[in-house]
């Protein structure tokens, strides 16, 4: 569930653990720096956390701006480091406008002959470097924004004192140079990084004397200067799978000759390797080596034996989507995944997916993308099977997943899904059996886990969900983000890879009402009788050349328990189902189905009751043309508890808690891509205090009659909700008396 029903992002636990300090300088945290740095009476300053912590021990800052120069000299151990981690780098980071500044005057972070220490999570921000560590080992920082004053000569992190072991991975920094690595610095790792400069005189990333430098994966932009640069005795080094890209401008034109992407002196080409990067076709040459420039692979090979795998010219990464006239990106599946640093997911979290379209040229799995951004949207044809059981932990040598467990669901090759070119899987998933509340996000295997949900619960509940859940090394992870037991239930509905149906958004219509009579008898249905709907022809669907439908089915006016089944017309009835409730709920989820004669089939069971039916037709995919599918990692745009949300002009801004009774804002989506037509998204209404009903509609449109959410006083209710939203905005309108919680989480788009 959200909120008191343990929300990714807003959880809370009963006490703080020992190992645990706490950070929060909000009004209503009373904090003390007198105190323990409880979760009950957290410390006002980082620096008073700094000051406390004892190996093994993790120092959690709550999302907000802690003005001070932060000075760390404790360590902690290789077993039991001291670890600092923020509530986001970002406002995008962990739902919109959660995430932690830290800054100082000079420096935000200091470390002195500090060991084992871990930051990550949020933003480090100074007018000289942000960031300095000045000796000691292990030091690791994850997912930084770096930020120190524009234009100025300091870099981002310096780095001196012999610091040994020190990993900067999957950060950002922009303005100024990324990382200055001073003479005697040892075994330097940076990863997965995006940066860009602003031009100047010092290279993004330097190395003087600083041996065992290993610089891979990054997306590194500069103009006007050396982009990686190995000076004097740093031998050893390694940079592979690099994107470098030259932004030299006009002003700097007579210099571009003397300039390199990478710059290796001399006296550090013993043991320096240079493989497996890209570069742009600037102004400058690619390499410099031992004072020699070079501006072909050819060349720079034939000299030095360097440059292997090395490409100069077109770095674009825009996903090939199968039509003749894209362009393969030549950084796609073509990375040295050996390379030691190589981090385990992108930039974003996102682990390393097969582009069904592009050969696998890299080492290892062949999937690894060169640069800090995995390719994953490419598009994908929706394929449509009768519903079939997948998971049931009920059963079997099944048990419940456990708190904070993860289910890992082999999806590829089974019930004809292809082990090659998938993309993304069709899942309804029910949750039952919890014995505390909680939440289910569900995400592509090998990811980081996202701040999102599918599902949400209270104690004992039954509820299931359509899920488009994007696939990875052809699993899917559930993770059960409760502190009790529950049992997860998946059923497949379809699978997204280079071949099928594309999707057909539409107004949403209602196109069965068994209160009123549309579509089927005035009369609700009782256990075991089907209905059979007619979809072609109706609500927008064309006549002819469809393959599936996707509708909005709510139950409601529900006597007793039961669940309903919705399935090809003339099929057998399948061990599966789409919509479980109780006694006097009303409950909604998303459908596709395959659509067989021009009908499809719903029937109910398990109940001594009876419930109404309404049926709100979305879209429907067709062989001959529609749009494909761009599977996502899912990611958080909307969270009315939170007081913040993405605007319609894109830009972070605050919103004053709930939606409004009869008001629908406009929300914007985020989407990746300017030829989207419709988004796929999880919508959740959160601990409603009163009846009523949610419809989510493309901007400027007229508000149709139809419902995504349906709920009664005390609910959470989730559904799948996918929309047109050509300009990335949606309005959401809130059909109830009483002002509404909304989150929303996106999972995919549809496009050309």
């Amino acid at each position: 569930m959200l909120g008191a029903l343990s929300v990714p992002g807003l959880t809370t636990s009963a006490g703080a653990a020992v190992t645990d300090l706490y950070v929060d300088n909000a009004s209503a945290a009373h904090c003390s720096d007198a105190g323990h740095g409880t979760q009950t009476q957290p410390y006002c300053t980082v620096q008073a956390a700094a000051d406390a912590a004892q190996p093994g021990q993790t120092v959690h800052i709550a999302a907000g701006r802690y003005p001070e120069q932060v000075s760390v000299t404790r360590s902690g151990t290789a077993a039991a480091p001291i670890t600092f981690i923020g509530a986001g780098k970002s406002y995008y980071d962990n739902g919109v406008g959660t995430y932690t500044w830290l800054g100082g005057d000079s420096h935000a972070l200091t470390t002195t002959g500090a060991s084992h220490l871990r930051f990550q999570n949020m933003t480090l921000a100074g007018t000289a470097a942000s960031t300095v560590i000045d000796g000691g080992s292990d030091l690791r920082l994850s997912q930084i924004s770096f930020s120190t004053g524009a234009y100025t000569p300091d870099a981002n992190i310096e780095v001196k004192g012999a610091a040994q072991g020190v990993t900067i991975s999957r950060s950002e920094g922009g303005g100024s140079p990324f990382v200055h690595l001073a003479a005697g610095v040892r075994d330097t790792v940076i990863a997965t990084n995006h940066v860009w400069g602003a031009g100047g005189k010092t290279p993004l990333v330097a190395a003087e004397s600083a041996p065992g430098t290993v610089v891979v994966g990054n997306t590194l932009e500069q103009a006007c200067t050396d982009v990686i640069s190995l000076a004097g005795a740093s031998v050893g080094a390694t940079v592979e799978n690099n994107v470098v890209l030259d932004r030299s401008r006009t002003n700097c034109e007579a210099a571009l000759p003397k300039l390199a992407q990478v710059s290796v002196e001399a006296e550090a080409t013993s043991g320096t390797k240079v493989a497996y990067n890209a570069y742009t076709q600037g102004g400058s040459s690619a390499y410099r080596w031992a004072g020699q420039t070079y501006r072909t692979v050819a060349d720079f090979a034939a000299a030095t034996g360097q440059g292997d795998h090395d490409i100069i010219g077109d770095t674009s990464v825009n996903p090939y989507t199968g039509d003749p006239g894209d362009k393969v990106s030549p950084v796609v599946d073509s990375a040295d995944e050996n390379v030691p640093g190589m981090t385990s997911v992108d930039f974003d979290g996102r682990a390393a997916v097969d582009d069904p379209y592009v050969p696998n040229s890299g080492t290892g799995s062949g999937l690894r993308d060169r640069g800090a951004f995995e390719i994953d949207n490419f598009a994908a044809r929706y394929t449509p099977v009768t519903p079939v059981r997948l998971l049931d932990t009920r059963t079997g040598a099944g048990k419940a997943v456990g708190p904070g467990g993860t289910v890992d669901l082999p999806v590829a090759g089974l019930h004809g899904v292809p082990t090659t070119g998938l993309t993304a899987v069709s899942l309804n998933v029910t949750v039952t059996g919890g014995t505390g509340p909680g939440y289910l996000t569900v995400y592509p295997h090998g990811a980081t886990r996202p701040t999102a949900s599918n599902l949400n619960w209270t104690p004992g509940q039954t509820i299931a969900n359509l899920v488009t859940a994007k696939v990875s090394d052809g699993k899917v992870s559930f993770y059960n983000g409760s502190q009790g037991t529950v049992h997860v239930v998946a059923d497949l509905l379809g699978q997204y890879s280079r071949t099928g149906s594309g999707y057909a958004t539409l107004t949403p219509t209602r196109i069965l009402d068994t209160r009123d009579g549309t579509g089927a008898p005035k009369a609700p249905l009782t256990n075991g009788r089907p209905i059979d709907l007619q979809i072609i022809g109706r609500g927008g669907v064309p006549a002819t050349d469809v393959t599936a439908v996707t509708l909005n089915v709510t139950a409601t006016n529900t006597t007793d328990h039961g669940y309903l089944t919705v399935y090809p017309y003339g099929d057998a009835r399948p061990t599966a189902s789409n919509l479980n409730w109780t006694a006097g709920k009303t409950v909604p989820n998303l459908v596709t189905v395959p659509v067989v004669d021009g009908r499809i089939t719903l029937v109910t069971g398990g109940t001594n009751g009876t419930a109404d039916l309404v049926a709100d037709v979305a879209g429907y995919f067709t062989a001959g043309g529609g749009d494909s599918y761009h599977a996502l990692t899912p990611y958080r745009v909307i969270d009315t508890r939170t007081d913040s949300w993405i605007p319609d002009n894109g830009q972070s801004g605050s919103h004053p808690g709930p939606i409004a009774p009869r008001r629908a804002p406009v929300f914007y989506t985020r989407i990746p891509d300017s030829n989207a037509h419709s988004v796929a998204m999880n919508v959740t209404v959160a601990g409603a205090t009163g009846p009523g009903f949610l419809t989510v509609y493309p901007r400027y449109s007229d508000r149709p009659l139809a419902s995504n959410l349906n709920w009664t006083a005390g609910q959470t209710v989730p559904n799948q909700v996918v929309v047109g939203a050509a300009s990335g905005d949606i309005s959401i309108y809130n059909g109830s008396d009483t002002p509404t919680q909304v989150v929303v989480d996106v999972n995919g788009y549809y496009a050309r």
